[in-house]
């Protein structure tokens, strides 16, 4: 059974995103921008999807150690039992998330999740393909403790879900609640990018451990979102290689070995002093601070959002049924919705190539569809399917390319 309380819970996140937009046009809040919420749920299709070929790092490695070198076999009916585990999950989490944001390799594997210059609830699902990595070892004690693999996921993936209602603008101060558990008001400051901010409140579920440990910061004044060098595009796929890809032209100006060492490990901005040492966090000017935008016509915002939704409904389906394929087969389809992803985010840049690249995506993706329902025996109404998606696109596309080459040449 392809069990996964995540995507399971896609249909619930979609329903309160709508809440949200509701809310939106009734308080006139600029909440959403279209690039950004498709970035942010991009994000989140590949974590998905790379979770499908990191098993091993999630819960494998886990699972190994629970049924071979657990100290004890705990009693999973006993009250106690899921108490103790959700404390240790949380308290595990704050030090995973804690060190992510310490540890330079590790910011690699989070840095994707603090990208979006808006708070609202689709940036919780902006989430790392490669976080896991770095933090899985985080877990580990707990199976040595002796609490069961399928118990320990649950929990886990409960603290994920409680996470998502924090991601938002529309609620405020919760009073008495704020004492013990991790809010929005508390979040919101997480994800907030002037220095007195970052590097604050890495609670998962109870912001106890913040307060604990000395990382605690209540929200004051509002918070800029985002990261202290914005990336500047919706690439899906580059915004999780992106602080890596920053590593490597710092580590090339680092001379000493040594000193490359440190520097994988070091906080965020470290540089040696023969560099000018570590770079803090500049203030925020937030009168002259603009967020990175691409406005574009509205009759592209529509069509990329029309191929974007039935991406997402590809990718739910996909990831239902994940076991029923092969290694070859995941890779294969993955590869797929990765190339929608990366040019629902792109075109919204109108990239040159990325026009060319969606004329070729739009042509190959329903042939392939007819040459597999030929070649599997599927029902005839996939090769309608096919061909409908193709006039559809490749008329809707061909009309936004004409009215851009029209308005270019008024201009």
């Amino acid at each position: 059974m392809n069990f996964n309380p995540i995507v399971l819970s896609i249909p619930i996140f979609f329903i309160l995103i709508g809440i949200e937009l509701i809310v939106e046009r009734f308080t006139h809040k600029e909440l959403y921008r279209l690039p950004d919420a498709i970035a942010n749920m991009s994000c989140g299709i590949t974590s998905q999807l790379s979770g499908l070929f990191l098993r091993i790092f999630g819960i494998g490695i886990y699972e190994i150690l629970f049924n071979n070198f657990a100290f004890v076999d705990l009693d999973n009916t006993a009250w106690w039992y899921w108490i103790l585990l959700f404390l240790l999950v949380d308290f595990a989490y704050y030090w995973a998330h804690r060190m992510s944001h310490e540890i330079n390799l590790f910011w690699g594997g989070h840095v994707v999740h603090h990208q979006s210059e808006d708070y609202n609830l689709s940036v919780a699902l902006r989430q790392s393909s490669l976080q896991v990595v770095w933090t899985f070892a985080f877990n580990l004690p707990i199976a040595l403790l002796g609490f069961q693999t399928l118990d320990f996921a649950l929990i886990s993936a409960l603290n994920t879900l409680y996470q998502f209602w924090i991601h938002t603008e529309t609620i405020g101060k919760l009073g008495w609640f704020e004492y013990v558990f991790n809010t929005p008001s508390h979040h919101r400051v997480h994800h907030g990018r002037d220095p007195k901010y970052i590097d604050k409140n890495h609670a998962g579920s109870l912001i106890i451990w913040d307060k604990m440990f000395g990382t605690f910061q209540a929200e004051e004044e509002k918070p800029t979102y985002g990261i202290t060098k914005p990336i500047n595009t919706w690439n899906a796929i580059f915004a999780n290689v992106s602080h890596y890809v920053e590593m490597s032209k710092d580590l090339k100006r680092i001379p000493s070995w040594s000193d490359k060492i440190k520097y994988l490990f070091k906080k965020p901005g470290w540089l040696p002093s023969s560099l000018g040492g570590y770079r803090p966090a500049p203030e925020v000017d937030k009168l002259s601070y603009k967020k990175y935008d691409t406005p574009a016509p509205m009759s592209l915002n529509l069509y990329v959002l029309f191929q974007y939704v039935l991406c997402l409904i590809g990718t739910a389906v996909f990831l239902n049924k994940a076991s029923q394929f092969n290694m070859g087969e995941k890779i294969f389809i993955t590869g797929l919705i990765c190339i929608v992803v990366i040019n629902s985010g792109v075109l919204f840049e109108q990239r040159a190539w990325a026009k060319y690249a969606e004329w070729v995506r739009i042509i190959v993706y329903p042939l392939l569809l007819a040459i597999l329902t030929h070649m599997n025996g599927w029902p005839i109404i996939f090769y309608v399917v096919a061909v409908i998606y193709f006039i559809i696109s490749i008329t809707w596309f061909y009309a936004i390319q004409r009215r851009n080459a029209y308005v270019q040449q008024m201009v």
